[in-house]
């Protein structure tokens, strides 16, 4: 296993944050749904890990994102977006040490999303304490977050087992990197 990144995967993971951060500015949807960020965020992450192979390539392409979506001032929040595309993708590094060859491709993303999710919502929740919202509201918005957000990112999770297949068919992944989760 090679431990540091080469050319291919950097540019693969920069070109996963940047269209995941001109594909968020260009649909800002008004759904009245929290969460439906996270589809986009999940996939790309996912696409990303499963391209790449490498642990630490989502964590990456999640600071790169925030970073890109500051210069670009996309959402809102100044030098904190990076938080908010840096920690749902941290905690599925994180969560993808904790549990790797566990499961199977399809359940691999689904936890991973759902991983990212918690992460999403654990932010806001927080930040909804630092300004003064009482816990129980608190606690209240974030199960409500997260399942909202969790609809969002399974339903992500479940399209990135056919997007790598696709990949691996069309020899755009790395060789043997789909063959143990078939």
């Amino acid at each position: 296993m090679k431990s540091p990144f080469d050319l291919q995967d950097a540019l693969f993971i920069g070109f996963c944050a940047t269209l995941l951060v001109v594909l968020k500015s260009m649909m800002r949807l008004k759904l009245g749904l929290s969460g439906h960020s996270m589809f986009l965020m999940t996939f790309f992450y996912l696409v990303c890990y499963g391209a790449v192979g490498r642990v630490g390539a989502i964590t990456a392409c999640g600071f790169l994102s925030g970073l890109v979506a500051m210069m670009l001032s996309v959402g809102k929040g100044g030098p904190l977006i990076l938080l908010k595309f840096g920690l749902p993708a941290l905690a599925m590094d994180i969560a993808l040490l904790v549990m790797a060859g566990l499961f199977s491709l399809r359940w691999q993303c689904i936890v991973l999303g759902l991983v990212g999710c918690f992460a999403w919502a654990a932010k806001g929740w927080i930040g909804n304490l630092l300004a003064g919202m009482s816990a129980q509201v608190a606690v209240v918005q974030f199960g409500i977050s997260f399942l909202q957000g969790g609809a969002f990112a399974t339903a992500a999770a479940l399209l990135v087992p056919s997007v790598l297949r696709r990949l691996h068919a069309h020899d755009l992944l790395h060789r043997n990197q789909l063959d143990n989760d078939k």
